[in-house]
């Protein structure tokens, strides 16, 4: 196999796929939160609510592949297990037991969940775009920050009274 001569040190690329596999274990974990919610969804705003959040899940399986796509063209592996998004994550799992939160607790934890990747992302960006100026991966960041921020916004609006 020929060696990676992208213009990225192996420690540049080995650094910014931590950092990568970890945005890509939050994103799994809120596709799946999200998921939940678009399933489980009850209230008086059940059909507004299902079609967002149908259309911000399968935005979400758009980010999850963009990222393992990095991680790959970075030569590094990207995560292959729930087990490895378990240990990844900086996100709170639904809990797979008890009551489920009514319909605007969903979205208010949804909402938390893209603010917290917001923030995440903001110091990957900054930290990222130190390792020799890795454009790509950068670009890809702005690029999540934007969307998320709009999928934010999306959320927060539903919780306005």
């Amino acid at each position: 196999m020929a060696p990676t001569s992208i213009g990225l040190s192996k420690q540049a690329r080995e650094q910014t796929a931590k950092h990568l596999n970890n945005l890509l274990a939050d994103e799994f974990v809120l596709l799946m939160k999200t998921w939940s919610c678009h399933w489980n969804l009850k209230g008086p705003n059940f059909i507004s609510l299902h079609e967002l959040l149908d259309e911000q899940y399968h935005a979400l399986v758009d980010f999850v592949d963009d990222i393992a796509e990095r991680v790959r063209a970075l030569d590094c592996v990207a995560l292959r297990s729930l087990h490895d998004c378990h240990e990844h994550t900086r996100l709170k799992e639904m809990p797979s037991e008890g009551a489920l939160p009514d319909e605007m607790g969903m979205i208010a934890g949804l909402l938390d969940d893209h603010e917290t990747i917001i923030r995440e992302l903001r110091t990957s960006h900054d930290n990222v775009e130190e390792y020799e100026h890795d454009v790509g991966s950068v670009s890809l960041m702005e690029d999540l920050i934007i969307k998320h921020e709009k999928m934010a916004w999306f959320l927060r609006a539903h919780l306005e009274k």
